[in-house]
């Protein structure tokens, strides 16, 4: 087995009022993340668990740039729509329902003229080594995705 290469990844964050929170990533703009007004927010961002599906998107999309360089595979763009539901219940405190996500629906849509066998291919590796996707379904949330191509 090789040797591990391990990266850190640290970010801050620091309390605005309410339910906002300003998050700084590395030397980039704080990140206002917020809750819509029906929970309670100000909605001058969006929430965390929004930011857990865009991280899905840009770590997918991430991953393909890097795994179509493997595979020489071209694409000249891609889409992702997605979508997650929650049980408040679980944020709430009831016992027994969990808090995260209980189902993520992650959609792929694939600008390229290579076959549906190669897409196939490219959607087994990205789902098997995109870690945001990865965490997702290894805390037990069922990620259902359509890769199409456009």
């Amino acid at each position: 087995m090789a040797t591990a290469q391990l990266m850190k990844v640290e970010t801050s964050g620091k309390w605005q009022r309410g339910l906002q929170t300003s998050i700084k990533v590395r030397d980039f703009e704080p990140i206002i993340v917020d809750e819509p007004k029906t929970l309670g927010g100000t909605d001058e961002g969006p929430n965390p668990v929004e930011l857990v599906l865009a991280s899905l998107s840009s770590c997918a999309s991430v991953m393909i740039a890097f795994i179509s360089k493997e595979l020489n595979f071209s694409y000249s763009g891609v889409e992702f729509k997605n979508e997650g539901t929650l049980d408040l219940r679980g944020l709430q405190g009831v016992e027994g329902v969990s808090p995260h996500f209980q189902s993520v629906q992650f959609n792929v849509v694939i600008h390229t003229e290579e076959s549906e066998e190669r897409i196939e291919a490219l959607k087994n590796e990205v789902e098997r080594r995109c870690p945001v996707l990865n965490l997702l379904a290894d805390a037990g949330v069922t990620v259902e995705g359509s890769w199409v191509k456009a």
